[in-house]
């Protein structure tokens, strides 16, 4: 069911750093042609924090990781968005299919890849427990060896909620050089974080040791370079238009991504593909140390 590219196989065997990254963010986070690029460029920002990328997703009945360059083209709005529960199903039914975080956190449990980059985790959606919408990814992460770089969680979501939730699930949310979890687009104004860390080699000490003593997923929340503090009116703007047109579970991080790129004039979509190549650049850097 799963074909490893051959450098990644050989960096696994060797005990080298590899970097899972998923493609739910290429086929639905950024308008089309633009979100195969900055899958590329987060694969060579992997590459020059000194480790090894895997792109993963689902094409023609395998879970692969390690797409190509003309792999990762497949993926498009018409993938479907894969979470743990997902990938059964596509595999037998031959679909393409784009990994969620928890999607691809499960295939790294599969295969033995302990790091991940990405741009911010899924969680507990505003509102709840009306509706009762909890993402499966913060589950998948307390079961899973892996470190995950995000910046905080997603911009959508009940951030303070989800901090509570990830403290129940015994998941350490280390601050890269910061004392607060990111806020996605914004560096500021998160609830604090377990633990401050300095370097990439501090992290993986302390990733190391959590699961040493039997711990699961490790997030190191990474804050945007470029701050956004004002980008809040517009998420909820576009999360009441969201419901107003009936969006709900999956569909509705990439409407309001979708939103917030053309309402912001284009800045929260920079300051997506930034984020996302830097927290890629800091993943290879941990896994390499």
């Amino acid at each position: 069911m799963i074909r490893i590219a051959p450098d990644i196989r050989d960096a696994l065997a060797a005990g080298r750093g590899v970097v899972a990254l998923e493609t739910t963010l290429v086929a639905h986070g950024f308008p089309p042609g633009e979100g195969v690029r900055v899958g590329l460029e987060s694969e060579a920002a992997v590459r020059a924090g000194g480790a090894i990328p895997a792109t993963i997703g689902i094409l023609d009945g395998e879970i692969v990781v390690g797409l190509t360059e003309d792999e990762l083209g497949r993926f498009d709005v018409s993938a479907r968005k894969l979470g743990p529960r997902d990938l059964a199903a596509c595999l037998v039914q031959g679909a393409v299919g784009a990994t969620t975080v928890g999607g691809t956190l499960a295939v790294c449990r599969a295969t033995g890849i302990q790091f991940m980059a990405t741009g911010g985790l899924g969680g507990v959606h505003r509102g709840w427990p009306t509706p009762p919408d909890v993402s499966a990814d913060l589950d998948v992460i307390a079961q899973t060896h892996a470190l995950i770089v995000s910046s905080g969680v997603k911009s959508l979501l009940d951030v303070p909620a989800t901090s509570e939730l990830l403290e129940t699930l015994g998941i350490p949310v280390l601050g890269w050089r910061t004392d607060t979890m990111p806020l996605f687009y914004s560096a500021n104004g998160g609830p604090k974080v377990s633990a401050r860390v300095e370097t990439a080699a501090e992290a993986a000490a302390i990733a190391k040791s959590h699961w040493q003593l039997g711990g699961g997923g490790v997030v190191v929340g990474r804050p945007p370079d470029e701050s956004l503090d004002d980008v809040e009116p517009l998420i909820q703007e576009a999360l009441a238009k969201a419901d107003g047109d009936g969006i709900h579970g999956q569909a509705v991080t990439p409407y309001v991504l979708s939103y917030l790129h053309r309402e912001s004039g284009g800045r929260t979509l920079a300051a997506n593909r930034e984020l996302i190549v830097g927290n890629a650049r800091l993943a290879g850097e941990i896994a390499a140390a």
